[in-house]
């Protein structure tokens, strides 16, 4: 029942019940195994019941009759307040008597709630009046902020977000470090997630489903059975079939689907559901306030400029002799230029009412240009290979890449591209709507904002590494006088570097604490949305050490 959210957090009714956010944790999968249990025995007898004139519907687990009348009884599988009931669990069982007294037209005047893990069954008189004055007051509440675009602000004590369950979304102790609360938050988003992303590159092959099961059928004839439990997201590559059971499945099960060309280029993604609607609308909202949007720009920009910057620094040290090349030190040098007037202009906007957010932000695009033009210029000096080398680097290129560095480039980048609109789908962000780049292209905006943040972290660093160990062939690309792509092996050993690097651990600079660079993209969209929903100040604060 819903209410029973609203009396735990108002923040957790919203998201659930507004926002249509639901996650299941350990927690709550122990509660429905308890359930399942008690269904087993034959005394309890379940009930659904609705009523329009108390604006409420639910579930009674437990319904007896006694001598004195009927019973309502709740099963929970924590422990009590002490032998008292919570407030949240008092506020359910007393709206589940006032349904059955309207259905039953006969007066329900016992609930009894037996929390098993101490094995306490707690008895709560029912006062109709008292009862239905809590009850009516809760659902006027709920109606509220239904109605509310604005999500409701933590406001419970800490001990209940340990345990709630959209607390990795919610994200309450790094909302309060922002309010300096805290001087160090603590860890409820998790660090890494259980469930894998599934590339299938096999020209041919299918997705079907049986039963919890999704099943890649090969063109021999194998099929090989995935636990859909332990499935994240589904990627596509090029000529791969799915069933239409197979996406229903998905779409009820939070199974992100993405497809890729062939030759790496991302197509598209499904997204289940209609929901979601405050949260992009919020979205709308914050990005017509201009100075946002050009504060969010100077800070994604000085995040990703300052970690070129850094990167560079910390190989040319290890590589003697490189800090003397100009082509490096004038890099260095535009590195320290962007970062001084991207500091310089969040300055002047923040202190200025009126100003041209569109010129301030094409001003910004341009310097970090020049950055991105400098980096790609020492990148040669960067890699150990030869000028005859197949692996030799000559610059930037692509729309069709022209060499196998700029195949692997755009090919590692389509997978950050589709972890980055996966990410905002799932916290519920319109990817279309962004605030640095802008929709010249099929790319949805957010996520190549989003991308800004992690194409050195996640994919030029690996690479990188991997050229300076020759661990590519030129069996790996398919080479054509105008264009160079990956074939199914390269593809199979970019996407082993790529998801490799995303399970490695890190520790955020800001919050200080460790996750993995897979979880960290969806930390950032979240953090992303705190901008204007919570408290602003942590998105974008990721650094290299």
């Amino acid at each position: 029942m819903a209410l029973h959210a609203l009396a735990y957090c108002e923040r957790l009714f919203y998201l659930e019940e507004v926002e249509e956010l639901r996650r299941a944790d350990a927690n709550v999968y122990d509660g429905r195994r308890l359930h399942t249990e008690l269904e087993k025995d034959e005394e309890p007898y379940t009930l659904e019941l609705a009523s329009e004139t108390l604006g409420l519907k639910g579930k009674l687990d437990c319904l007896k009759h006694r001598s004195s009348g009927w019973v309502v009884v709740e099963h929970k599988k924590g422990k009590s307040q002490k032998g008292a009931p919570w407030p949240s669990d008092r506020l359910q069982v007393m709206a589940y008597a006032l349904l059955l007294a309207e259905h039953t037209g006969q007066e329900v005047k016992e609930a009894v709630i037996h929390y098993h893990a101490d094995n306490q069954k707690v008895k709560i008189p029912i006062q109709p009046q008292t009862a239905g004055e809590e009850v009516k007051a809760a659902v006027a509440r709920a109606r509220e902020l239904k109605a509310s675009l604005e999500r409701p602000p933590v406001a419970v004590p800490e001990k209940l977000c340990r345990t709630c369950s959209l607390s990795p979304v919610c994200l309450p102790e790094e909302e309060r470090f922002a309010l300096a609360e805290k001087p160090k938050p603590q860890r409820l988003f998790p660090p890494d997630d259980d469930r894998r992303v599934v590339h299938i590159v096999e020209q041919g092959a299918t997705v079907g489903r049986e039963g919890e099961q999704l099943v890649i059928g090969r063109p021999d004839g194998s099929k090989k059975p995935l636990p859909g439990i332990n499935i994240l997201a589904l990627v596509l590559h090029g000529n791969v079939q799915v069933s239409t059971q197979a996406i229903h499945y998905c779409a009820a099960n939070e199974i992100g689907l993405h497809w890729l060309s062939y030759g790496g280029h991302y197509i598209g993604a499904f997204a289940a559901g209609a929901g979601k609607v405050q949260r992009r609308h919020r979205q709308h909202q914050a990005f017509a306030d201009h100075h946002l949007k050009v504060r969010l720009a100077c800070r994604l920009v000085a995040a990703k400029v300052e970690n070129q910057l850094r990167y560079v620094m910390r190989t040319i040290r290890s590589q003697p002799g490189l800090e003397t090349e100009m082509v490096i030190q004038t890099g260095l040098n535009q590195f320290r230029d962007t970062l001084k007037e991207v500091n310089r202009q969040e300055t002047v906007t923040a202190d200025g009412p009126d100003f041209d957010a569109t010129a301030v932000i094409e001003r910004i695009r341009g310097y970090e240009g020049l950055s991105g033009r400098a980096y790609f210029e020492i990148l040669p000096f960067i890699l150990k290979t030869s000028a005859e080398d197949f692996l030799a680097f000559s610059g930037r290129n692509r729309r069709p890449p022209k060499d196998p560095v700029n195949a692997l480039l755009s090919f590692g980048y389509a997978l950050l591209y589709r972890d980055c609109v996966g990410a905002l789908l799932a916290v519920g962000l319109e990817p279309a709507l962004g605030f640095f780049h802008t929709p010249r292209s099929p790319a949805y905006p957010l996520a190549l904002d989003l991308m800004e943040l992690f194409r050195l972290l996640l994919w030029d660093i690996p690479l990188i590494g991997s050229i300076n160990r020759r661990q590519w062939q030129k069996s790996d690309f398919e080479i054509t006088p105008g264009q160079v792509w990956l074939n199914t092996e390269g593809r199979r050993k970019a996407i082993q570097l790529y998801e490799s690097r995303k399970q490695e651990k890190w520790k955020h600079p800001v919050l200080n604490y460790s996750l993995s660079y897979a979880r960290t993209i969806e930390l950032e969209a979240r953090l992303l949305e705190k901008e204007w929903t919570g408290q602003p100040g942590l998105f974008a604060r990721l650094r290299l050490r």
